[in-house]
């Protein structure tokens, strides 16, 4: 008898812990906890990348529901990321920047050939989807405020070369060394050089523009403190830079396992201009706004991209 009531007991403790578990294909469907994105640490990257999360969840009625692996050193790392199967999408990358670093080719200077070559290239060494652009493009930019361009006459990046001997370029630390569209083949390109050269942090060259500690800066086109400090970018008049079009990247077996996944991703290319993305990233670094928060009211007057319209319409 004792042997019995002790099996009852079991039982019902059994029962009680099972309750509040969920086996694997029961339970909260929407515990998807295998769709996994990437982001760097810059307001851009993290914006897209909160952009491509909410999508997801919008499009498929909160069934999944995306882990946000935030704050990514590098391209590189992020890069590994999906490679090792850590994660399996990108929030946001860029043409200029995969080629030649991932896909170790030549800088392309044609936007779309080089999206095709990227493209490509993604497929057959990694077994990835890199998407149409989100319809933006974030290359380098040499920038100078107001004043100096009114003082200098400044217009296009040439106009440069008649002051190279008394204008302090300010730079991200990388630049000064990077193949193909680096500092030695923009003095090849140009011919300038300018005397004054002071790498640092990219997020740095922006206050000290503003706060004349530098004349001219090296900074990237879809900046939000551009607009925040009133900045004019020069024209590159010699299409030196290659293009940066941004897009997400996401893995084949990803997009096997999850196929309204690539509907979504496919669904937002060409949506946000570069024009867009500078004012996005703006809210984030100029109003100090969460990058989730500029993600979620983007998203929402654009009606989550529903009705279909391309280009960033408004």
């Amino acid at each position: 008898m004792k042997t019995i009531k002790y099996y009852l007991l079991l039982m019902a403790a059994c029962l009680v812990v099972l309750s509040g578990c969920s086996l694997p294909g029961l339970g909260d469907s929407r515990s998807n906890d295998d769709v996994k994105i990437t982001a760097l640490a810059t307001s851009e990257s993290q914006i897209m990348s909160h952009m491509v999360r909410l999508m997801i969840e919008h499009d498929t009625h909160g069934k999944t529901k995306p882990t946000l692996l935030n704050n990514m050193g590098s391209s590189t790392i992020q890069h590994n990321a999906l490679v090792n199967g850590d994660a399996n999408i990108s929030g946001v990358r860029y043409t200029g920047t995969d080629l030649v670093g991932a896909l170790k080719e030549d800088p392309i200077k044609n936007p779309q050939k080089a999206l095709k070559a990227t493209q490509e290239g993604f497929q057959q060494k990694f077994h990835q989807k890199f998407f149409p652009s989100y319809g933006f493009d974030n290359t380098y930019a040499f920038m100078v405020t107001k004043e100096t361009a009114e003082k200098y006459h400044l217009e296009t990046v040439s106009d440069l070369k008649k002051h190279e001997k008394e204008l302090r370029l300010g730079v991200d630390s990388s630049w000064l060394n990077r193949k193909g569209d680096g500092y030695p083949g923009f003095k090849k390109e140009y011919g300038i050089s300018f005397d004054t050269v002071r790498p640092m942090q990219i997020g740095l060259v922006y206050d000290a523009l503003n706060n004349k500690k530098l004349d001219v800066a090296l900074g990237y086109s879809t900046d939000g403190r551009i607009a925040a400090y009133d900045l004019k970018v020069l024209k590159d008049d010699k299409r030196f830079f290659p293009p940066y079009d941004a897009s997400p990247v996401a893995t084949d077996a990803l997009l096997k396992k999850h196929p309204e996944i690539n509907r979504t991703l496919d669904k937002m290319a060409g949506q946000i201009s570069t024009q867009d993305m500078q004012k996005l990233n703006y809210e984030a670094d100029g109003k100090g706004k969460e990058p989730a928060v500029v993600a979620e009211e983007f998203l929402k007057k654009h009606h989550y991209f529903d009705d279909g319209k391309k280009g960033g319409q408004k």
